[in-house]
């Protein structure tokens, strides 16, 4: 499916979800039909994924569609190319994910959030997690970075953590 085909069809399945959400079907499965479900899974995206979007961009006024089609858009490109359009079958475990305190180089969030995004890519985010959170949104905004460029980030980085750490401490300098 080209860019502009899967980019549309994306755009109308987000939209019949702020429709629910505004007539009150605010669960994935009340949300979304099965054939959006089954779209959804061939861009490598899960109803709950996209519930979550819709649920924080209608309750909280954010994150806004065009950033959610772009973690998306890195998403859907990781999960074709790098995982061939399969996915892992491994859904990461809550207890296992690193702390909302935890610090590295005196910068507490950014673990879980390099993790979070990690998840993200390769599809393996538990339904009580979110990649682009109401704690991941206000980090990135004090390091002047957006969901999509951190998920960009951590995807080039691969396994290595230093670039990420590394380009987070050189936004963050430009922030004082």
């Amino acid at each position: 499916m080209s860019d502009t085909k899967w980019q549309a069809a994306f755009q109308e399945v987000y939209d019949r979800g702020v429709k629910a959400w505004r007539a009150g079907r605010r669960a994935p499965k009340t949300m979304f039909s099965a054939e959006d479900a089954s779209f959804l899974k061939t861009i490598g995206c899960t109803a709950q994924e996209l519930f979550d979007f819709v649920d924080d961009g209608q309750s909280c006024g954010e994150p806004d569609f065009e950033s959610v089609l772009a973690v998306q858009a890195i998403r859907r490109e990781y999960f074709l190319n790098s995982m061939g359009g399969n996915y892992s079958g491994r859904i990461a475990s809550m207890d296992k994910l690193v702390s909302k305190s935890a610090a590295v180089d005196g910068i507490e969030w950014l673990p879980r959030i390099i993790q979070k995004a990690r998840l993200k890519l390769r599809g393996e985010m538990p339904d009580d997690l979110m990649y682009g959170c109401g704690g991941d949104r206000p980090f990135l905004r004090r390091m002047k970075m957006t969901l999509p460029g951190f998920l960009s980030l951590v995807r080039d980085s691969g396994d290595d953590d230093r670039p990420i750490i590394d380009a987070v401490k050189k936004s963050t300098a430009q922030v004082r």
